[in-house]
């Protein structure tokens, strides 16, 4: 009896122990963090990535086509994100772009499922076909182990020159009711198979002439408000998991001119104040020139956190003239700008909780 009672005990301690590891700043700053992966393709047991996996300094990672082996597809990059989510304390968000298209990851050539553009599905305006395709993805993806999508794609398609968004089939529709419904059925399928989705690009990049990965684009003349009706009605349904910022600036949304991503008047006020949005908000790639260029490492870091954001995403893929970032230089920065009081606690503490909500929700993964 005694011998149960002091292993009971020790269980006990154990236990409490863990809880206050992972409920430590370290590991909520790490939850944070999603990068990009460069071309690994595969993962030595010595390699740093699965190191800073196992000590909580990321909590997810978005995949390209460049980590897809070129043989043996769909089984190499299964057993590859098995051992990212093992190496992991808690749950990995596996990552990555499938809207379909020209935005589309895991290619036919490689033995995966086709996948239609928006655009195309946009114009069938059909339920059955748009559930069709995004299940086939959607199950696709479970099987694979990949559990977020940075989909379905919110934009209108207002500029129809726009070589970013419209001109790569991007945009379900022009009319907003079309979109909602079509983002919709995307989400459902998606859900269905247990993958979380990411409604993109807030407050609606399809009015943009320009192109942010490239520099800065400014809509104040051209956004119109019914870009926002496909999001106020997903987030009304309680269907929304997670929205991603664009890095475009409305000078009648903020005065000072700050891009979406770093505004906490739109991030905040809008999205979180007057939309009602409670759920997890990720930054499109904090490496594309519109940020990267033009507000600082350091200084977009702090901006984008205090903003309102949730996730800061580096893809580590947008010029491979840049330097590759790690987990571990952007913890270190995140957890220099808490020490020195320009980001709170509390803010941590907030994107914390969404995030760990969201990844307990999902019982798929």
């Amino acid at each position: 009896m005694k011998t149960k009672l002091i292993l009971f005990a020790l269980a006990l301690i154990n236990k409490i122990a863990l809880s206050q590891n992972i409920d430590s700043l370290d590991i909520k700053i790490g939850q944070m963090i999603m990068i990009g992966i460069n071309d690994r393709k595969e993962l030595q047991d010595n390699d740093p990535l699965l190191k800073e996996i196992k000590d909580g300094k990321l909590g997810g990672v978005v995949l390209f086509e460049k980590n897809i082996s070129p043989s043996n597809s769909q089984e190499n990059l299964k057993q590859f994100i098995s051992k990212l989510q093992r190496s992991s304390p808690l749950k990995l968000f596996i990552s990555i772009d499938e809207e379909g298209g020209k935005v589309h990851r895991l290619k036919e050539k490689y033995g995966f499922v086709s996948m239609p553009s928006a655009s195309y599905l946009g114009k069938l305006n059909n339920d059955d076909s748009t559930l069709y395709y995004n299940r086939r993805l959607a199950k696709e993806m479970f099987e694979l182990g990949i559990n977020f999508n940075y989909a379905p794609c919110l934009d209108l398609a207002k500029d129809t020159n726009n070589m970013a968004i419209a001109k790569k089939g991007r945009c379900y529709s022009r009319n907003p009711e079309i979109v909602s419904r079509q983002a919709q059925l995307c989400i459902q399928a998606h859900h269905e198979n247990s993958v979380n989705t990411i409604l993109k690009h807030f407050p609606g990049h399809g009015s943009a002439a320009g192109d942010s990965h490239l520099g800065i684009v400014d809509v104040t003349h051209t956004w119109g408000f019914e870009e926002l009706l496909p999001y106020y009605g997903i987030i009304q349904s309680n269907q929304c998991d997670a929205i991603m910022t664009a890095h475009i600036i409305n000078r009648n949304w903020d005065s000072t001119l700050l891009p979406a991503t770093l505004s906490k008047n739109i991030v905040t006020g809008i999205l979180r104040n007057l939309l009602g949005f409670k759920g997890v908000i990720f930054s499109d790639d904090m490496q594309m020139f519109a940020i990267s260029k033009n507000y600082g490492f350091e200084n977009s870091i702090q901006m984008a956190i205090n903003a309102g954001v949730d996730i800061l995403m580096f893809g580590n893929n947008v010029s491979p003239k840049d330097k590759s970032l790690s987990a571990t230089e952007l913890h270190g920065v995140i957890k220099k700008l808490v020490l020195e009081r320009k980001i709170s606690k509390e803010r941590i503490n907030e994107a914390y909780g969404k995030i760990t909500n969201l990844k307990n929700k999902n019982k798929g993964y």
